[in-house]
């Protein structure tokens, strides 16, 4: 049966983020909400908590997982990043935006794209967030919440308890959080590309 963490969206208690952030350390995978909708979140190094993230949204060895960073110094440890796309993620960060670029030797291999040896990161403008990867001090290996064959990620903590509570360890609610999921940027390749059109604005990437 899952936790239940019932913690304020603008001042977040320090004890229970604690308590959320050992429980991760000690093998736990999250439902926790960001700005752009709720994510299953685990530890980096956590093989156990990657398959059964996995298993619960059933992905293939194609899916890029997302690294979701505290800020930009710690996204740079884990990405190469040149010069243009420094200054395009830069001024699009933190914000409900996910980019795809070159890992570098810190991101666990099960976590690479086969092919490309890429993964996704991203910064999130969210107040509980932020505290838990501050609490942390490392990313959270992420992906969003949205269920096989289900057109909609899980926007209610209660409701995600309710359905995930035997494939879960945690759920954290901080009341309401975004109900789209990121836009995702590949910046991997020779251009641009687009690959999702979610709740960060795409024009400046076009």
């Amino acid at each position: 049966m899952a936790k239940y963490f019932d913690v304020h969206p603008e001042n977040p208690q320090r004890r229970t983020i604690s308590g959320v952030a050992d429980s991760i350390r000690g093998g736990a995978l999250v439902a926790y909400p960001t700005d752009s909708c709720y994510a299953l979140g685990c530890q980096l190094g956590n093989r156990e908590g990657l398959d059964r993230i996995r298993s619960i949204r059933r992905l293939d060895d194609r899916h890029h997982f997302t690294l979701v960073c505290q800020n930009f110094a710690q996204l740079g440890q884990f990405v190469h990043v040149d010069n243009d796309v420094f200054r395009a993620v830069k001024a699009a960060t933190p914000g409900s935006y996910t980019f795809i670029l070159p890992a570098t030797r810190e991101v666990p291999r099960q976590l690479l794209h086969p092919k490309k040896k890429t993964v996704g990161v991203r910064i999130p403008d969210h107040v509980v967030t932020q505290a838990l990867l501050a609490e942390l001090g490392e990313p959270l290996l992420s992906s969003t919440l949205l269920l096989p064959d289900e057109d909609e990620p899980m926007t209610q903590g209660w409701e995600i308890k309710e359905r995930l509570d035997h494939v879960v360890d945690a759920v954290i609610d901080s009341g309401d959080c975004g109900t789209e999921p990121t836009t995702v940027v590949d910046f991997s390749g020779d251009e641009v590309d687009i690959v999702r059109r979610g709740a960060g604005d795409v024009s400046r990437f076009e």
